[in-house]
């Protein structure tokens, strides 16, 4: 069985850019014929998403089409894909809870992730000097269920595999610093709600985790803007348990690392797949994110 995710019926996909200084927000493509999420940018300017358990590009141009990037020797694809900093490479997770590397312009893609370790393995991350990737591992236990997600690095051959965070509860959305010193995360270490997330960040080595959102509603996913100075997190609202589709979410900007002075900047109906990646343009204040309005007709 294929597990790719489907719109519902009445539902459409909208690829939206927006300025995160003026707000001005320009719808970019929709359909209702396939469900695109997760959309970063390529240093030469174009969009990367997952569709129909494939990767496309699409030019952030009002009325551009995706393209197929053509792939071989990956399974059907999720929307945890990264790409490499440092060379014409993207990171890709795979629904066999794998993780890939492939050319960004298509071709054949290889693992970077083992077996024999027993975890399942969620892709969210990679170094600024393109060498270490940061992933979610999930120990499945025995009865079946998902174990509590824990950040660990890895070097791109697969040696130097680290456990960051602890198993005594889940974190998601690891993701580095652009000064190399953090990653940034979502978890749930600071509440007594199973699935209510915080943002927070820890040192790269591992340490003490450091709480940055200290509000009512569920934070996922932080991102920060290359140039370092502006992140953005996808807000859930209070009550919501983990990251799901179809509710009514918000883009939220912090500036200067200002953590006491957060902003929205998009209301929308959507979560899952709307920023599950960093979706920052190259220059810094241009956003990428996904929406996935439903007609009441």
């Amino acid at each position: 069985m294929r597990y790719v995710r489907e719109l519902a019926p009445g539902q459409s996909c909208q690829i939206s850019v927006v300025d995160s200084v003026t707000g001005d927000s320009e719808l970019i493509y929709e359909t209702t014929q396939m469900l695109f999420e997760a959309p970063n940018w390529t240093p030469d300017g174009w969009l990367v998403l997952n569709g129909d358990g494939r990767l496309w590009r699409l030019r952030p141009e009002p009325g551009a089409v995706p393209e197929l990037i053509p792939l071989v020797g990956v399974p059907d694809l999720n929307n945890d894909h990264v790409v490499s900093p440092v060379a014409e490479e993207i990171f890709l997770s795979g629904n066999d809870w794998q993780i890939y590397v492939a050319p960004l312009a298509g071709g054949s893609a290889r693992r970077l992730t083992a077996d024999d370790d027993g975890r399942m393995h969620f892709l969210h991350g990679v170094s600024p000097d393109g060498t270490t990737l940061a992933y979610i591992g999930v120990q499945p236990e025995a009865d079946g269920a998902w174990g509590p997600g824990t950040v660990w690095t890895m070097r791109l051959d697969g040696t130097e595999s680290t456990q960051i965070t602890s198993n005594a509860w889940s974190s998601d959305g690891s993701e580095y610093s652009p000064d190399a010193r953090w990653i940034y995360l979502n978890t749930e270490a600071f509440s007594s709600i199973p699935g209510h997330a915080q943002i927070a960040r820890v040192p790269v080595a591992g340490g003490e985790l450091e709480q940055l959102t200290f509000d009512d509603r569920v934070n996922w996913f932080p991102h920060h803007a290359p140039d370092g100075r502006t992140i953005v997190y996808l807000s859930y609202p209070s009550g919501t348990v983990g990251h799901p589709a179809d509710l009514p979410v918000e883009l939220r900007l912090v500036r200067g690392g200002d953590w006491s002075a957060i902003t929205t900047l998009v209301s929308l109906f959507g979560g899952q797949g709307t920023i599950n990646v960093n979706s920052w343009a190259p220059d810094s204040r241009r956003l990428a994110f996904a929406a996935y309005p439903i007609c009441n007709k």
